[in-house]
């Protein structure tokens, strides 16, 4: 089976990013799974090691942004140059089940994540943060990241918290459902045929 790597540089006058993506190094797969993140800043590190980790890809991300101005730039353009990377380690959307479901709890929160890898990007989401910032990420960011991964990766994506009183756990909740939605998404089915009744994505 061929490799579903991509690695690319993103570099604009706000931010200057490097990411490297193996979607294939689920436990089993006799690939070790390496994750190194660093975007300046601590909580949003947290939530792309969680998105990696759990959906068993080996992810390596620098950027280097404007955090003087603030985090919209970083946060923003690392999420692009991730769904960018993601979309290019898949390749054509074929014998894959497409379709992928993430339900994950933390202590009190939950999150149900749901996407269709189907080149119809679209991003719903509904996390009802309350808190200004987690750490030094803006919540406001938070359903921005989900919005900006979706539009590169090529996806559509439903993110919701169904409950939780504390904005860390809502907000890791949401990451980690994601990223077991994507774990079942991207699953090779063994076949090589065109997941839709249109033959084609």
């Amino acid at each position: 089976m061929a490799a579903r790597t991509a690695r690319l540089e993103r570099k604009t006058n706000e931010t200057q990013i490097e990411v490297a993506i193996d979607l294939d190094c689920q436990p089993g797969s006799g690939k070790a799974q390496e994750i190194s993140i660093s975007t300046g800043i601590g909580f949003l590190d947290h939530m792309y090691h969680a998105l990696a980790k759990h959906s068993g890809m080996s992810l390596t991300m620098k950027c280097k942004g404007d955090l003087w101005i603030d985090d919209h730039h970083s946060a923003e353009d690392s999420a692009i140059a991730l769904g960018t990377a993601f979309k290019q380690a898949l390749g054509e959307v074929r014998g894959i089940r497409r379709y992928g479901i993430g339900f994950a709890p933390l202590d009190e929160a939950l999150s149900r994540a749901v996407i269709d890898i189907c080149s119809r990007p679209f991003c719903v989401t509904d996390l009802g943060l309350k808190r200004e910032k987690i750490g030094d990420l803006s919540t406001e960011m938070l359903p921005h990241i989900f919005y900006s991964f979706s539009i590169a990766a090529g996806v559509t994506l439903h993110v919701d918290v169904l409950r939780g009183e504390n904005d860390h756990h809502r907000a890791e909740s949401a990451f980690k459902a994601v990223a077991l939605a994507i774990r079942q998404a991207i699953e090779r089915t063994g076949g090589d045929d065109v997941p839709s009744t249109k033959g084609i994505l």
